[in-house]
C-alpha cells in the first residue's frame, strides 16, 4: 500500500487531534468505527501483548507483523507505525525499516529523537513516506536514562525541544509526539509549530492527545500511568465472563450439556 501524500496527512488531523493505540485487527476496527484520526500501532506492544518490561526488545518483524492486521482493520483513520529501536540508527537503515512498515500498510513511521534523526526524517520523507517526529521521553532509552522521567524541567532542555521540534518540523515530519514534557513547554512548542503536536502526559494544550487503547479500556489492571484516565473495565468484564464460562463447565459437567 502506497503512503499518503504528506499534505494530505497533516490536513486530515484536526485539532483537538484523537489518536489512540491499537496492535490486532478487533481493536483497530473498533477504534476505527469510533471516529478515532490516528491509529498508532505502537511498540508499546512489548509491554501490552508480548509481556516484555520495555519497548526495547519489540522487533521490527513484530511491527511489520501487527501494522499488517491492524490495517486490515481500519478504512478512514491514518495508520501509523513505530520504527522500532535500533532499525533506524543511520538515514539507510531507516529508510529500509520504513519501507518495509509502510508496505505493511502504514500511512506513515514513527521515530523518537531530535536533531540527531534529522538525516533519517529526511531520507524517510524524500522516499515519499510521512514521518511522525517523537520527543520528550523517549521509551526506547528507558534502560540507558534509568527510569521514565519529565522533560523540559530546566532551562536548557525546554530550549532543546523546542529547537528540536522546529529543526524536525523543517526536515519533513508532518507531526511530532510530545511525551512526559513539561505542560508550559508543550505549549510553547505547539505555539511554534505548524505541524501538530500530540501530547501524551503533557498537559492539554498540545493539538491533541494519544493514549494506550489498554489503559483507556481498562485492559491492563496491572499499571496504568498517571496521567491516563481509564473509561472502561474490560479487565473486570473480562473476569467475569471467564468466572461465568468456569461455572458454566462445572455445572454442565454435573447436569450434561444441552444437545
Amino acid at each position: 500500500m502506497n503512503p499518503l501524500p504528506l499534505p494530505d496527512l497533516s490536513a486530515r488531523l484536526r485539532p483537538p487531534i484523537t489518536s489512540i493505540t491499537a496492535y490486532d485487527y478487533p481493536t483497530a476496527r473498533l477504534c476505527d468505527e469510533a471516529g478515532i484520526q490516528l491509529i498508532l500501532v505502537g511498540d508499546s506492544l512489548g509491554m501490552m501483548v508480548a509481556g516484555y518490561e520495555d519497548t526495547t526488545s519489540v522487533t521490527l518483524e513484530q511491527m511489520v507483523y501487527h501494522t499488517s492486521i491492524v490495517r486490515r482493520g481500519v478504512k478512514r483513520a491514518i495508520v501509523l507505525a513505530d520504527l522500532p529501536i535500533h532499525t533506524y540508527d543511520n538515514p539507510g537503515d531507516a529508510l529500509a525499516s520504513a519501507r518495509r512498515i509502510a508496505d505493511a500498510g502504514a500511512d506513515a513511521v514513527k521515530l523518537e529523537g531530535g536533531r540527531e534523526q534529522i538525516p533519517q526524517v529526511e531520507a524517510i520523507v524524500g522516499a515519499g513516506i510521512p514521518v511522525c517526529a517523537h520527543l520528550g521521553m523517549l521509551p526506547q532509552r528507558v534502560r540507558e536514562e534509568g527510569g521514565y522521567k519529565k522533560k523540559g524541567r530546566n532551562e536548557s532542555e525546554a530550549r532543546s525541544l523546542v529547537d528540536a521540534a522546529l529543526a524536525l518540523e523543517a526536515a519533513g515530519a508532518f507531526a511530532v509526539v510530545l511525551e512526559s514534557v513539561v505542560a508550559d513547554v508543550a505549549a510553547e512548542i505547539t505555539d511554534r509549530l505548524t505541524i501538530p503536536t500530540i501530547g501524551i502526559g503533557s498537559g492539554h494544550h498540545c493539538d491533541g492527545q494519544v493514549r494506550v487503547v489498554h489503559d483507556v479500556t481498562g485492559g491492563f489492571p496491572w499499571f496504568v500511568p498517571p496521567f491516563a484516565k481509564t473509561h472502561g473495565d474490560v479487565a473486570g468484564v473480562t473476569r467475569k465472563a471467564l468466572s461465568a464460562f468456569l461455572e458454566e463447565v462445572e455445572d454442565s459437567h454435573r447436569t450434561g450439556f444441552p444437545e
